[in-house]
């Protein structure tokens, strides 16, 4: 039985075909194949035979040979089988759970491979379905091997030629057709697992084809009306036939197309205070810089603001928190950071300790978005912005904002500085004109002689303005600079016939400081003078007339955010619950605001007792 399991493995013919030098006497002899099988069995055999043991050819050198030859190196499970006649039942019982584990191994690596071929195909990961491939091709060598073990177990007959049969197939030594009955029970195992797998996968594609098909045709349905446009993701993967999507037949517009509003997309949150990092620094002029600050550990900024609106930092300095607002120069359309742009200021506290002291990823305090001197081109078909020294920050964002979005109103900047020094952002909005032809943009230098400027030269006049702007008596303007300048540019925009419902305004800094006074134990109090109760904290005080809110608020150390001390910027609200005020200006007050009852602390000075939630 074993000779004949070995005749049909290899022809005494074909052996002596690789050996003619050495067989070719010996063939003549009748036992001359008998003894040629015998040795074949030897080399094959025992512990020092090609596929025996450690020492044997295809035992220790097996690995280095195959390598070298393309093929994969045989599994461990055959070295053992070899002897499996003359195994002990303990052995058998070794041998029998290594198959065993080999067969769920293998399977396990099948399905961990289909699992991920899926999921590269469905995102059309190729390097992803390459690996799955391999951890398949792996799966099924571990099967194959531990499927030919049980077989030699269960059959306890052959094992070499078990052993034999899976070498040749590793090598490519069998003719293309099984012929015996040995490869038929093997063969239609492997073939009908391969069956399976590409079964499978094959359902799986399917599947995932109609479900992309169904919820295409869902997100078709959702679209509204009969003349809805598909997006483009969905028009690309939504089939031919597909009846509910309709054929889309317009010309193009002959007006430019009307951008959706702002509030729309990125209604601001509430309030955000927390840290920020700083991400980069950047100089714009000798003492102008740009602070980008984004989130600490995620991405995306942790709140949305509209152009114009500015941030309260609050920095420790000399063991002291002190707050001040920044306008934000960036867009709201960039979603990662925003920007901060300080002029460095000889008597300017925070702004000294920005520039000298703040490096990259310092991490800030920052609170808001808070301001209302925006423009998101809803309010007004055109937009005039009239800028002085650092009060350009505001304008940028509008600017870049309305760019990024195609914007297609008329925008005029009109920015007066000293030198082309103090020219912010100078470069960049060189390119935005060239990028952007209803962007105009006008500067003028007051200090222009030794520099070389071929421009406008002195400040804007009612005149040139007049020039500069046709009909402008018709468009927004908004004005942002020093009080002195802010004055002069609002007085020539009435001249000129502009309405004061279209003239905003916003100081980049304080527009009136306040006056110097004595220390609050040298001011006699009145003893009639009223009183304020601030609710939250439960403490009140007496309030003389030319006190402010704050003021008081500050005397018994009750804590009320602020920063310009002008009315401007708005972070010192509050809610009045009794009592009526004054205030010098209240800009920072909406009409929605002063109907709710806030009032700006700054500001707000009383003659009868109040009570205010703080």
């Amino acid at each position: 039985m074993l000779l004949s399991g070995m005749a049909g493995a290899i022809s005494q013919e074909e052996h002596e075909s690789h050996h003619p030098e050495q067989y070719g006497k010996a063939s003549q002899d009748a036992g001359g194949g008998m003894m040629g099988m015998m040795g074949m069995m030897g080399m094959m055999g025992g512990k020092g035979g090609m596929m025996g043991g450690k020492g044997g050819m295809m035992g220790g050198g097996m690995d280095g040979m195959m390598e070298k030859m393309g093929a994969p190196k045989p599994k461990d499970l055959y070295p053992s089988l070899m002897n499996l006649p003359e195994l002990t039942p303990e052995k058998r019982e070794e041998v029998r759970k290594q198959a065993d584990e080999r067969v769920g191994s293998g399977t396990a690596l099948m399905g961990k491979g289909l699992d991920s071929l899926s999921k590269g195909a469905a995102r059309e990961d190729h390097a992803a379905m390459q690996e799955a491939i391999s951890v398949i091709q792996e799966g099924l060598a571990q099967l194959d091997s531990g499927l030919a073990a049980r077989r030699a177990l269960a059959e306890g007959k052959a094992p070499r030629n078990v052993a034999l049969q899976w070498f040749k197939r590793e090598m490519n030594l069998l003719p293309p057709a099984a012929a015996t009955s040995d490869h038929a029970f093997g063969g239609s195992v492997f073939h009908a697992l391969t069956i399976l797998i590409l079964g499978t996968f094959a359902a799986v594609m399917i599947w995932m084809y109609f479900f992309k098909m169904r919820r295409a045709s869902a997100l078709l349905k959702e679209l509204g009306s009969p003349g809805a446009v598909a997006p483009a993701a969905v028009q690309a993967q939504a089939p031919v036939a597909q009846p509910q999507a309709p054929a889309v037949k317009s010309a193009p517009p002959a007006e430019p197309p009307e951008f959706p509003a702002m509030r729309s997309r990125t209604e601001p949150v509430e309030k955000w205070s927390g840290k920020l990092r700083v991400c980069r620094i950047f100089d714009e002029t000798p003492d102008v810089k740009t602070f980008r600050l984004a989130a600490e550990n995620d991405v995306a900024l942790p709140f949305t603001y509209y152009p114009g609106q500015f941030a309260t930092l609050t920095i420790e300095i000399d063991g002291k928190k002190v707050k001040r607002s920044y306008t934000i120069a960036s867009t709201p359309t960039q979603l990662h950071y925003c920007a901060l742009t300080v002029k460095r200021e000889d008597q300017g506290l925070v702004s000294r300790y920005l520039h000298d002291n703040i490096k990259e990823g310092d991490l800030i305090e920052v609170s808001g978005p808070n301001g209302k001197f925006t423009f998101t081109g809803e309010e007004a078909s055109s937009i005039v912005l009239i800028a002085g020294g650092v009060g350009i920050t505001p304008m940028m964002s509008a600017i870049r904002y309305l760019t990024d979005i195609g914007w297609h109103g008329e925008i005029y900047l009109l920015y007066c500085c000293r030198t082309t020094h103090d020219f912010i952002y100078r470069a960049e909005l060189e390119q935005l004109q060239q990028r952007n032809p209803n962007l105009n943009v006008f500067a003028t230098m007051t200090r222009a002689e030794g520099t070389v400027w071929m421009g406008l030269k002195g400040r804007f006049s009612a005149e040139i303005i007049s020039y500069l702007v046709p009909e402008i008596d018709k468009r927004r303007a908004h004005v942002c600079g020093p009080p002195a300048m802010m004055g002069a540019m609002v007085g020539m925009l009435k001249e000129l016939g502009v309405p004061d419902d279209l003239i905003k305004t916003e100081a980049f800094g304080p527009a009136k400081k306040p006056a110097e006074k004595a220390p609050p134990a040298e001011i006699p109090v009145p003893a009639d003078a009223p009183a304020v109760n601030f609710t939250k904290s439960g403490k009140s005080t007496q309030l003389p007339p030319d006190q402010t809110v704050l003021e008081a608020a500050e005397s018994i150390g009750v804590e009320i955010d602020n920063s310009c001390l002008s009315g401007q910027c708005g972070l010192c609200k509050v809610k009045l619950c009794k009592g009526q005020v004054s205030m010098e200006c209240d800009d920072a007050l909406s009409d929605e605001d002063k109907a709710t009852g806030l009032i700006l602390a700054c500001q707000a000075k009383a003659t009868e007792n109040l009570e205010v939630e703080a």
